[in-house]
């Protein structure tokens, strides 16, 4: 049955009989994610670990305990209704923007260079939190609204309550990538919502048009110290041979990897660059030691699994009890499919080079919770789903 397993309810002879809908190919999907992830975590930080730490498998064992707790928080989320997320939705709203507002407290502190971090007992990313919250937040708001949000004004009001927080990570974690996420999440829900497309048209033709502007302006710039970091980033994005030694180093090194590790790769564990050449290559560069590793076959591999990932939170979206249950799905397919494609196009250097990690694989404790947590959501929406027999 398509990856289903079934529960029958009730079972009286010649009665009608519901059963739950569990999703096994998205739940293999996301243990093989996982699992591979841990595997080319410690293949790719096991030297730069045992030089930093003396423990060659100090990134793996950190993240296996997250990935173990977020397993278990995906189980637990996954028995809730997911109906419970309406009476929270505005609560998480609010609580997202005061942990982000934590960061200017004691409470914060600051990881290569950037303050984006809180200590709660255990690390935590505010802007992982603001990614779940406005998930929760939109679908209730969507469908409290109900047919106003064809109207103009419905529309609008809509595209403004993800800008707070938006503002609040750009400005306060200096987190420009998880901004863009965050309101690439709500205009990917509202456009799901709304019938009305010609409004996403106009609105990604103007935001295209604005980049476009933007990276023209900074390169027909001579003082690339004038532009920020950046600006300088699209400054070595653009010419990254030129910023070798600075701003260019780390997306000419990626695509080193990518270029050679040819079809089949080098070998699992034989990369050269992840051997201090290419920084945070464990974090935001784990997709090019893949590649290097592992080859276009393996890469292309990867990229199959996350198309079947989600390939089945459109099914179970679309077969969803209610409006609410679709849109905690589309939700957190919107975020797992921009993360992926914003991550691989800076490792292929498409896009200038950012901060974005690759979800379930890279290294992150709080980002790996918080994408389980939302399986778990997804998980309770797919049980709200049932098959009828007679």
């Amino acid at each position: 049955m398509d990856g289903r397993f079934r529960t029958v309810r009730g079972g009286r002879f010649g009665q009608e009989k519901e059963e739950s809908y569990v999703d096994y190919t998205l739940i293999f999907t996301i243990l093989f994610l996982l699992g591979f992830g841990l595997i080319m975590i410690y293949s790719v930080s096991s030297y730069d670990a045992n030089l930093t730490f003396g423990d060659s498998a100090y990134f793996f064992k950190r993240q296996l305990y997250s990935t173990i707790f977020g397993l278990v928080m995906m189980f637990l989320v996954s028995l809730l209704p997911y109906h419970f997320w309406e009476h929270v939705a505005v609560l998480g709203y609010i609580v997202s923007g005061i942990l982000i507002g934590l960061v200017l407290t004691p409470l914060g502190y600051e990881a290569n260079g950037a303050r984006r971090w809180l200590r709660l007992g255990m690390s935590l990313q505010p802007a992982e939190v603001a990614k779940l919250g406005m998930i929760v937040f939109l679908a209730f708001w969507v469908c409290k609204l109900g047919k106003v949000i064809n109207t103009p004004r419905g529309f609008w009001a809509t595209m403004i309550v993800p800008l707070p927080i938006c503002l609040m990570i750009w400005k306060i974690t200096d987190n420009l990538s998880s901004a863009i996420i965050v309101f690439g999440i709500a205009v990917i829900m509202l456009f799901v919502a709304s019938p009305d497309y010609k409004r996403f048209a106009i609105m990604i033709a103007g935001g295209v048009a604005a980049a476009i502007l933007i990276v023209l302006a900074i390169a027909k710039s001579a003082d690339a110290e004038g532009h920020g970091f950046r600006g300088r980033r699209i400054l070595a994005w653009l010419n990254p041979e030129a910023y070798a030694d600075s701003f260019g180093f780390q997306p000419l090194q990626s695509l080193y990897a990518i270029g050679s590790g040819g079809i089949f790769g080098k070998g699992l564990g034989q990369s050269m660059q992840k051997l201090g050449y290419l920084p945070e290559a464990q974090n935001d560069m784990i997709f090019a030691v893949i590649c290097e590793e592992l080859g276009m076959f393996g890469a292309v591999a990867i990229i199959l699994l996350f198309l079947v990932l989600l390939w089945r939170f459109v099914i179970i979206a679309n077969n969803a009890s209610d409006m609410f249950g679709a849109l905690l799905v589309v939700g957190v397919m919107a975020h797992i499919a921009i993360q992926v494609i914003l991550n691989i196009a800076v490792c292929t250097s498409v896009i200038p080079n950012t901060g974005i990690s690759l979800p379930f694989i890279s290294y992150g404790g709080s980002s790996v919770m918080f994408l389980l947590i939302e399986i778990g959501i997804v998980m309770s929406v797919g049980r709200g789903i049932t098959l009828k027999e007679i």
